[in-house]
């Protein structure tokens, strides 16, 4: 016997051990989708034997007729699930079933809340799989082989659900995977045949192969002949076995397009949207594409596969094909089948066929149109999906040019003409309370909410009535650099470059500004010389109306927000002057601080002065002091003049 073939025990990783738990007390009132998930694993496993199968017709092992059998033993207590699809390894039970390798595994932990209702919800989210097995069994007993390897080389894995499980090496004739679940006390409801149908007709009905279990067929007698036929036991296929995206609309029940959805996305809540759609032509095809209510786990793994699955005349080919699905919309799950590509398709042809590109280009329309009429029709929805993926979507308006304006079109932002941080506010509801006159869409970028809300550049905008969208998202400052304008508005930066707001001024506020600025500006050249190090430039502000000064960059150069990011990516830091080109520094001439420099003959305490005014407005951009033990000197040292 060889070193692998011994019977090993091993423990459980941790995350699995609290899954289990989890699952076994959150799940309970729900527990009939065990059968569920363990006849969607089963059907992924026939899919996977049908794609390899395309270049070694031997690992049928002369049977290429698949299906999943459902069996149930009263006096054994015992439900038997068998498929004969693609059957595992060792090495593969061992990866699938003794750990969970899923991103997102710790944040998932972490915001279960101990309530039982709220995480049944996050545990759908995460995905039940195959441990929904323990929801109604205290021991489970998976058999399997792969598909083209030795008789010999099967694998027996049992638990109890506990701390950990056995693993053994044993003889299994036929391919594929036989799960055996022994039932807890309380649980009977299972050992019967009416049960057991109506669960597969509620959830696996869509299921394509055949789900078969057997059925009495009772004695008859040929009068004629004066014959009895004996009783006979014969399989008998309970789900309808074909394809649901091949059925006309008409055909399908929201619930059958919702339990459809579960299965291909694993995932145990509703979806929020789909769409049913064949296109006809040269290039036919058919899309079934869901937009799932949560976002998954694995949304900002770069490495995770994406959930659209390619068919070729109903034979599943991939759910690796990335060239279905551009990476911001990696959140859709669903099936596409291509009837005019070959079975034998390669990963070579996927991403190099013209007919890929123009099923992605549709798919993509598809999506992009669902999503609209969502936003159109109803808000609360696209509310609750932009709360989802919203961020995900801006990445499209860098990445997707020939769609950037549909995809524009579905931003939403908070602005300052709210109180909340909600992001519902769409460019085109900005555009229809735009100020005559008006012809740029002002923003601003900051950290959180509570920066940009509270950012000194709002002041003359707030004075002036005119709205601000406010920018809180790391993705945002890539956003405004791929996304100029929208519907022949320019979006403006309302911290670079000089702003264009003297439209919206008096004559007499323009010959009052004209004057100040005469009259600080030996102030200005002061100041300009004790930051010389630090600034470009000192000038009079016109955004400012209460705070004293701000940072402004120039029109064509990397915002202080953006530089903040680069610098916290480990990229070189431009941010304030640190070696790249330095910001400019505004200060509000009616501000009583300012107002101190213009009369201060002591050199020394003027230069302190305009260094705390400096520091201050890194403070208020959300930037650090190179030292802020300097700061809190020269601070200390200003109030103590004061109190003298």
């Amino acid at each position: 016997m060889t070193v692998e073939a011994k019977k090993e025990t091993l423990g459980f990783q941790t995350e699995v051990k609290h899954l289990l738990h989890l699952m076994i007390h959150s799940l309970y009132s729900n527990k009939e989708i065990f059968l569920r998930e363990l006849i969607s694993n089963a059907s992924d496993a026939a899919d996977k034997l049908r794609f390899e199968a395309l270049g070694n017709d031997s690992l049928y092992e002369g049977d290429s007729d698949l299906k999943i059998r459902i069996e149930f033993n009263e006096p054994q207590k015992t439900i038997t699930i068998i498929d004969n699809g693609i059957g595992m390894t060792r090495e593969e039970v061992q990866d699938h079933i003794g750990t969970i390798a899923k991103s997102g595994t710790k944040q998932f932990f972490e915001r279960l809340t101990g309530d039982q209702a709220k995480d049944s919800e996050l545990i759908g989210q995460f995905g039940v799989g195959f441990y929904s097995a323990f929801i109604v069994a205290d021991k489970v007993s998976l058999t399997t082989r792969k598909a083209g390897t030795a008789v010999s080389e099967g694998v027996r894995w049992e638990s109890a659900g506990e701390g950990d499980y056995s693993i053994e090496t044993v003889e299994k004739p036929s391919r594929g995977t036989e799960i055996v679940l022994h039932l807890k006390e309380g649980e009977t409801e299972f050992l019967n045949d009416w049960r057991l149908r109506s669960i597969i007709k509620k959830f696996s009905d869509h299921i394509s192969l055949p789900i078969v279990m057997s059925k009495e067929v009772v004695a008859e007698q040929d009068e004629e002949n004066n014959e009895i036929t004996p009783a006979n036991i014969e399989d008998e296929t309970v789900n309808s076995a074909s394809a649901l995206w091949a059925k006309s609309k008409d055909e399908i029940s929201d619930e059958a397009y919702s339990e459809f959805y579960k299965h291909v996305a694993h995932d145990f809540q509703e979806p929020l949207t789909y769409v049913h759609s064949k296109v006809e032509g040269i290039n036919e095809y058919t899309l079934l594409l869901y937009v799932p209510s949560r976002a998954p786990f694995d949304l900002w793994d770069r490495d995770a596969k994406h959930g659209v699955k390619l068919y070729i005349r109903k034979v599943f080919i991939t759910d690796d094909a990335e060239q279905l699905m551009p990476r911001y919309l990696r959140f859709i799950r669903g099936i596409i089948d291509a009837d005019s590509l070959p079975l034998n398709v390669s990963r070579e042809i996927l991403q190099q066929s013209k007919q890929i590109s123009t099923i992605k280009a549709g798919a993509v329309k598809k999506v992009l149109g669902l999503l609209e009429n969502l936003a159109e029709t109803d808000g609360e929805k696209y509310q609750q999906f932009w709360e989802q993926f919203g961020n995900v979507i801006k990445e499209g308006s860098v990445e997707d040019f020939k769609n950037k304006e549909r995809i524009a079109k579905l931003l939403r932002f908070s602005s300052s003409h709210t109180d909340s941080k909600v992001q519902n506010v769409s460019l085109d509801d900005y555009i229809s309370r735009m100020k005559e006159g008006q012809d740029k869409i002002y923003f601003v970028t900051a950290d959180n909410f509570a920066a940009a809300k509270n950012s000194p550049h709002l002041e003359v905008f707030r004075k002036k009535n005119i709205e601000v969208l406010l920018l809180t998202d790391r993705i945002d400052e890539w956003l405004v650099s791929s996304l100029s304008e929208y519907n022949d508005k320019h979006l403006q930066s309302i911290s670079k470059g000089e702003l264009d707001l003297d439209k919206f001024d008096t004559e007499a506020e323009k010959q009052q500004q004209a004057e100040i600025s005469k009259d600080f500006e030996s102030v200005l050249k002061q100041m300009q010389e004790v930051l010389a190090d630090k600034v470009s430039e000192v000038r009079i502000s016109h955004r400012l109306t209460d705070s004293p000064a701000c940072l402004v960059t120039g029109a064509y150069d990397m915002s202080l927000n953006m530089e903040r990011i680069m610098k916290e990516a480990g990229q070189a830091a431009n941010m304030l002057g640190m070696g790249g080109s330095k910001p400019i520094l505004e200060v509000n001439p009616e501000h009583a601080l300012v107002n101190v420099l213009k009369n201060e003959q002591d050199d020394a305490r003027f230069a302190d002065i305009t260094h705390i005014l400096f520091d201050q407005t890194v403070l208020s951009e959300g930037g650090q002091l190179d030292d802020p033990s300097v700061f809190v000197h020269k601070l200390n040292g200003l109030l103590q003049s004061l109190l003298a």
